[in-house]
Formats: C-alpha cells, sequence, structure tokens
C-alpha cells in the first residue's frame, strides 16, 4: 500500500479519496481503461495494481480482500477470470499512464490509464521465434541468386556486352590519340596557342603569358616557374604584337642567346 501523502487528499477527506479509487478501479477493470487527470491516474495505478495481484493469487482469502474493495460481484468476476488470465505471465506493470494534454475549461492535464493485456514474450518464445530466424537465413540468398544465373547464362548478352566493352575501350584510346593534335589550339592572340588540358605548353610555344597583367614570361626568368600561363606565345615579338610587356622590364625577360 502506498504511503499516503502529507496535505489535502483526493475529495478532500481520506474517505472520500478511498470511495473515489474504488470507482475508479471497478470502472477500469469493467471498462479495461478510464480517462481521468494525471493525478488520478498516478493514484489510481498502485491501488488497481494490488488488487490485480489479489486476482493472480486466485484463492478464497484474495477474492475477499478484493469484494472489501469492489461492490460489484460481475466486476470481481471478471477481474478473477479474464484479467487474471492475461496478466498471469507478467511480472509487474499492469497498468499504462498515456498523457492526452489538458482539459478544455479548467485546463487540468488529462491522462489515460489502461490495463495492459497484451501477451508477454517469454524466453522460451524469444528462442523459438530466433531459431526459426536462423532457419529461415540461409534460403534467402540461394533465392536472390537465381535471377542472376539466368541473366549470366545467355550467350549472346555475354558476346554484346564484352564487344561493347572493346568498342568503348578503342574509343577511349582515339580520343587519347587525337588529343595531342586538337591540344594546340590557337588562341586570339597572334602566335598564340591555348594551353593544353594537362597544363603543359604546346609544341613550339615556350614563352607563358598572363592575360589580366598582360605580362609575358620567358624561359629562364625570374617569376617563369612560379606563373600558371593563360596563353603560349612562340616569340617575344608575337607577345609584344599582341600587346603584352615583359614582366620586370626587358632585361628581365630576355632569352639566353640575346
Amino acid at each position: 500500500m502506498p504511503t499516503p501523502t502529507k496535505g489535502a487528499r483526493l475529495g478532500g477527506s481520506p474517505a472520500h479519496e478511498r470511495l473515489m479509487l474504488r470507482n475508479l478501479s471497478q470502472q477500469l477493470f469493467e471498462h479495461k481503461r478510464v480517462t481521468t487527470t494525471v493525478t488520478k491516474a498516478k493514484r489510481l495505478r498502485p491501488h488497481a495494481e494490488r488488487l490485480i495481484t489479489f486476482a493472480k493469487r486466485g484463492d478464497l482469502a484474495a477474492r475477499r480482500q478484493v469484494l472489501k474493495q469492489l461492490t460489484d460481484k460481475g466486476v470481481v468476476h471478471e477481474l478473477f477470470t479474464t484479467i487474471a488470465s492475461a496478466m498471469e505471465d507478467r511480472p509487474g506493470g499492469y497498468t499504462r499512464i498515456t498523457k492526452i494534454g489538458n482539459r478544455k475549461g479548467d485546463n487540468a492535464p488529462m491522462a489515460v490509464i489502461e490495463l495492459v493485456m497484451e501477451p508477454v514474450a517469454t524466453k522460451a518464445t524469444l528462442a523459438e521465434a530466433e531459431a526459426a530466424t536462423r532457419a529461415q537465413a540461409p534460403a534467402e540468398p540461394a533465392e536472390e541468386k537465381a535471377p542472376v544465373e539466368d541473366v549470366v547464362s545467355d550467350p549472346a548478352a555475354s558476346l554484346a556486352e564484352e564487344g561493347g566493352a572493346s568498342a568503348a575501350q578503342a574509343g577511349d584510346e582515339t580520343s587519347a590519340a587525337d588529343a595531342p593534335a586538337a591540344a594546340a589550339e590557337a588562341d586570339e592572340f597572334t602566335g598564340s596557342a591555348k594551353p593544353l588540358e594537362s597544363g603543359e605548353a604546346p609544341e613550339g610555344f615556350t614563352i607563358k603569358g598572363n592575360k589580366q597583367s598582360k605580362k609575358y614570361h620567358v624561359p629562364g626568368s625570374r617569376w617563369y616557374a612560379g606563373t600558371k600561363a593563360e596563353v603560349w606565345f612562340d616569340t617575344k615579338a608575337n607577345a609584344e604584337a599582341s600587346g603584352f610587356s615583359p614582366a620586370g622590364g626587358a632585361a628581365a625577360q630576355k632569352i639566353d642567346g640575346e
């Protein structure tokens, strides 16, 4: 029996609280669920579960203890026959409280308290389910492999796939062979060429040009290695004719031998 709390109880007096809990318990066993306030549901839970514990005993003394609380003999019969048998394998937790929000009007928090009538999964039941799962596990991969074998068994399809792969490989080789020829594409400036996709200079073009700064760099100059060419020129004359000036002055962009 739960320890009574201090202060006012449900209904204002201990006798009124006992009557309220008896009525709520009787309605709970009759309808299997009751909608009430959260406070009443929490007070009702230990009271109702104690009566269910008496009903699970099933002897005459337990029945007399329940009849002290419940006056309806039909509800007592339902408790000892239907509810007690459903709770036979459940060690505790016979009720469930679910909050459903506040009541319209006084804004009191409401809840639904109901009996947990679902069957309990025992260890033997879980063991049987696991054994059945293991027995069915090897059969599933075999069923999945069947469509794969039907597809592979067609020799014409296999030859077509091999032919397609060979054609794709030949196409890649052809495009790779044609890459150098298309790489030396002329740029918008005189005597210039666009950089290759690899970033290297086209054949015959050694002078780097920067379109933003309009500067060019010859091989061996100070900033030649660290400059990324946006356009390549074949000679300094063509670079200057296109409006590019030597980076750092003409003295800094001298080609060896000049």
